[in-house]
């Protein structure tokens, strides 16, 4: 049996999102292959490091609904600490980045 997340019904989106993102940084790349303007890759720097913290919140907020929850409800008290302090990792590393 697969091993469902809570981002799985939304994993097409997902990825097509990140396709973009991936479109997005080939295209910095080439502005600098290019020679373009300083200011005009860090806006593009900045437009993708934006959409990836967009994807990673969504993540973000599918892991408290879906993990974080499903594991409170089983009444598993270790089950549920460990997902929250998952989710307590990601979240400093978020602010971090």
């Amino acid at each position: 049996m697969t091993e469902h997340h809570g981002y799985t019904p939304q994993k097409d989106a997902l990825a097509r999102r990140m396709k973009r993102i991936e479109g997005q940084v080939r295209g910095i790349g080439k502005m600098i292959d290019d020679d373009k303007y300083c200011i005009d890759i860090l806006t593009q720097i900045s437009a993708a490091t934006a959409a990836l913290h967009a994807v990673s919140i969504n993540l973000l907020e599918e892991h408290i609904a879906h993990c974080v929850v499903d594991a409170a409800a089983t009444g598993d008290d270790e089950a549920a600490r460990k997902k929250v302090e998952e989710a307590s990792a990601a979240i400093s590393r978020l602010i971090k980045s």
